[in-house]
């Protein structure tokens, strides 16, 4: 089994207004007769891809296959990432099981085709010091913050099952991630279940705690690369000389994990700097690697599959398995 790591190289992505510059045109366009154009998010500061852009590494390793990346767009949740695929405005993003699955409810125009084992330290439920709450128990009758269908809802739903907690005993307050920080610190909820994307700052400024992380929540929440199937079906080389890029190079940021950050800047909100670059670099250095989905994540697929179904979450069982390619078989 791989070990495990959350995701640090590849933020969940989302696309921004920006993408209508790319319509939906044919992945050929805008880079010569010849040679497909990846439309990829953009990185932002930090990650694998943040520093592929920098020192040219990707476009090399695409170049090889005859394609090269266009940046559009930039990080966030994965679901308008999934609906920008099913437009045909976007091919690669990034985003966990969880967000996967509700988008896969929705007549999906994706597959994944890597997956990087649930993080173990780096999500899970965040209470603000002195909040009084030590355990999942003490969530009784208190308001969290979650993000409807993804990483938050699972987590906050899988923590209650595990200490037999009914989820209507707890209070689940649906807001943005972005938003939600200044709501946690406010006092206007009580928990946040939350990943490292998000967690990093408020661990470093020292004014939360996780009560429960992935490791004791049992998590199953993987983070996954999808592609949009047309592209897949046309280009099946360039998914494989992507799929070899992150896999090579999360390996490296797993071994050096401060080289992969503050890429482009140390400085402004994009930095990760003081206690919480210390945070950061802790989370990554416990991870794992961009693998190929093996028989063992599918069904661990199935499992999450399976329990959003039952909390209602989904209305039935989604089809995890008809939305997956083996990446190590595409030529």
């Amino acid at each position: 089994m791989r070990p495990l790591r959350s995701l640090a190289a590849l933020a969940a992505l989302a696309v921004l207004p920006a993408l209508a510059a790319c319509g939906g045109g044919s992945a050929d366009d805008a880079a010569g007769k010849g040679t497909v154009v990846v439309r990829i998010p953009d990185p932002g500061n930090s990650g694998v891809l943040a520093r592929g852009k920098k020192d040219g590494s990707l476009d090399k390793a695409l170049a090889a296959v005859h394609a090269k990346v266009v940046w559009t767009g930039s990080a966030g949740p994965f679901a308008p990432a999934a609906q920008a695929m099913n437009a045909d405005q976007l091919d690669i993003a990034t985003g966990s099981i969880t967000s996967g699955i509700t988008s896969l409810a929705q007549s999906p125009g994706f597959a994944f085709f890597t997956a990087t084992d649930p993080d173990p330290v780096g999500e899970g439920i965040l209470v603000r010091d002195g909040s009084g709450i030590d355990s999942v128990a003490d969530l009784v009758g208190r308001k969290v913050a979650v993000n409807k269908g993804g990483t938050g809802e699972y987590l906050l739903l899988k923590a209650l099952a595990k200490a037999g907690i009914p989820a209507g005993k707890v209070e689940r307050v649906y807001l943005r991630p972005d938003q939600t920080a200044a709501v946690l610190n406010a006092g206007q909820v009580d928990a946040w279940a939350v990943w490292s994307t998000y967690a990093v700052a408020e661990i470093g400024a020292g004014k939360a705690r996780f009560v429960a992380d992935g490791a004791a929540i049992g998590s199953d929440n993987y983070s996954l690369n999808a592609v949009r199937k047309g592209f897949a079906d046309a280009h099946p080389e360039v998914v494989k000389a992507l799929y070899g890029y992150l896999h090579e190079r999360s390996a490296e940021e797993r071994r050096d994990p401060a080289a992969y950050l503050n890429v482009f800047t140390d400085a402004g909100p994009t930095a990760v700097t003081g206690r919480a670059r210390e945070v950061q670099i802790g989370f990554t250095a416990k991870g794992g690697t961009v693998d190929p989905i093996g028989p063992e994540d599918i069904r661990r697929f199935e499992e999450v599959a399976r329990f959003y179904a039952e909390q209602q979450v989904t209305p039935g069982k989604v089809d995890i398995a008809a939305h997956l390619l083996d990446v190590e078989k595409l030529s």
